[in-house]
């Protein structure tokens, strides 16, 4: 069983979620050049790179056997899901509106930990839940001139994200976190080598709007700069993995997905610094529900555990 730290699982969560933060402005920034695949693999070799190390000073690669493979080949395949769909979104969108979007995804952890763990949510969390999806209809623009279908990629990361939080309980009460990075890496070059066997041409980059070109432009090798971007991706990415599975892995998700939330000034900030983007009215609303909603179930839940309340 392991022992839960809370103190130590929230340093853990915010180190991830800041890392994580600039990571997506180092691949959006990369967006319009390279393909998705592409940056994707670079930086999952340096984070594999990284992760063996960890492995190696956490007890050895003995620790790599495991008896759920299956589990974490799934946990990979959402996690890579949630991955290219969110920055596919990314490359579409101004990053603070994909940033709110993506994170409905505390409010979809709540929820889906009743069919998954077997926990309780009382009606005044799935009243919170409710409003955080009116903000993801507001934001998104359904039944209005206004909306645009890539709006619905971050919702998608999300949900993919959700999922992989809630095998990464499963997986923590045997696995350790470094294990759990590693196997993720090894999906994610499996996944970025098949894009680039197969569409790694470029052949169909033209065959869809800018979204589907970031996926399926041609390979080439990057200049300079572009490399020494993807490495730090890479970096990042070691950083965001090892620490998140870490905090999920020794505190309960009611504690650590709060804090996610800190992912959203960080995204209005780095949006307008980089692209000049100024949040509009439906941004803010935006934010205000999905987050506020996300951080009343979370605080909610706190107080379930200490008072009994629903």
């Amino acid at each position: 069983m392991v022992q839960e730290n809370h103190t130590l699982g929230i340093l853990c969560a915010v180190t991830g979620i800041v890392a994580m933060s600039i990571m997506d402005v180092v691949i959006k920034w990369l967006s319009p050049d390279y393909p998705l695949h592409e940056i994707i693999l670079v930086r999952t070799i340096v984070a594999l790179f990284l992760t063996l190390v960890i492995v190696h000073f956490e007890g050895g690669f003995g620790l790599l056997k495991t008896q759920r493979p299956g589990l974490h080949v799934i946990r990979g395949l959402m996690i890579a899901t949630s991955n290219m769909a969110f920055y596919l979104a990314l490359a579409l969108m101004p990053i603070a509106e994909a940033a709110t979007l993506f994170y409905i995804a505390p409010l979809l952890i709540t929820g889906l930990s009743v069919p998954f763990l077997g926990e309780h949510v009382g009606l005044r969390r799935w009243i919170a839940i409710f409003f955080g999806f009116v903000g993801v209809i507001l934001m998104s623009g359904v039944g209005t001139s206004s909306f645009k279908v890539e709006a619905f990629l971050p919702v998608i990361a999300a949900l993919a994200y959700a999922l992989t939080q809630l095998m990464t309980r499963k997986l923590g009460v045997t696995e350790k976190a470094s294990v759990m990075s590693f196997y993720i890496s090894v999906v994610f070059i499996i996944v970025s080598v098949g894009f680039g066997v197969t569409v790694g041409d470029g052949s169909l980059a033209k065959a869809g709007g800018p979204g589907l070109e970031f996926l399926l432009r041609p390979w080439h090798w990057p200049d300079t700069d572009a490399t020494v971007l993807m490495v730090i991706c890479g970096v990042l990415v070691a950083v965001v993995a090892y620490m998140l599975s870490q905090a999920y892995r020794i505190s309960a998700a009611n504690v650590i997905a709060p804090f996610e939330y800190i992912v959203l000034p960080l995204a209005i900030l780095w949006g307008y610094l980089f692209w000049g983007d100024i949040p509009g009215f439906k941004t803010i609303i935006g934010v205000v529900l999905i987050g506020g909603s996300g951080m009343y179930v979370f605080m909610h839940a706190r107080s379930v555990q200490r008072d009994g309340s629903v």
